[in-house]
């Protein structure tokens, strides 16, 4: 019995490994190899040279002619690993409350990346702390959470968006806050590098 396994067309020639080029021709020759199928992509050259009279070999089942269509490129992230986290540790260093709601947004988005880690979560009075730490480099974080409601949500992304296409603005210079409604205050986020001991 022929066990059936899919092959997906080759990026390259399987005779001389040469890559096919975007809508160049290529030859697919399938073959019945000890009761499995195999496929063998062909440049045009190879198959002049060494492959015209395949139908004659042991095994030959059948050959067509293709185009070669390269994949498409895959999708930038909509999260650039590198600018989100040195937008967080800019704005962790402007300590501005304002900012507040986009770094809480921003480390949760590096978390769900996996490029930081909750190591802990405090309570100062009412307001609870996560400590993120960054586990290439040690850095830890510490973040309140802004307690952020549902309509103030889309603001806020809308923010975090904003900082990351254009990046932070200069000291001074005028800003939208995140929120509609009161800014959060209470203890700006702070940076702390974990001590070995």
């Amino acid at each position: 019995m022929i066990e059936w396994h899919i092959q997906s067309r080759s990026h390259a020639c399987q005779s001389c490994g040469q890559e096919f080029r975007d809508h160049a021709s290529y030859h697919t020759l399938l073959f019945d190899e000890r009761q499995e199928y195999h496929r063998q992509d062909i440049c045009l050259q190879c198959w002049e040279t060494q492959y015209r009279d395949a139908r004659d070999r042991k095994g030959f089942i059948s050959h067509w002619q293709g185009v070669y269509e390269a994949p498409p490129a895959s999708p930038p992230d909509p999260i650039q690993k590198d600018t989100a986290e040195t937008l967080l540790r800019k704005l962790m260093e402007r300590n501005d409350p304002v900012y507040l709601p986009a770094t809480f947004i921003l480390a949760v988005m590096l978390e769900r990346k996996r490029l930081l880690r909750v190591k802990e979560q405090l309570r100062q009075g009412a307001r609870r702390i996560f400590i993120y730490e960054q586990p290439r480099t040690g850095d830890l974080f510490s973040i309140p959470d802004p307690d952020l409601q549902l309509d103030q949500l889309e603001n806020v992304q809308r923010q975090v968006g904003d900082l990351l296409e254009h990046g932070l603005r200069a000291e001074g210079e005028a800003i939208s806050p995140a929120p509609d409604g009161p800014v959060v205050t209470g203890g700006p986020p702070a940076m702390a590098t974990e001590v070995n001991s």
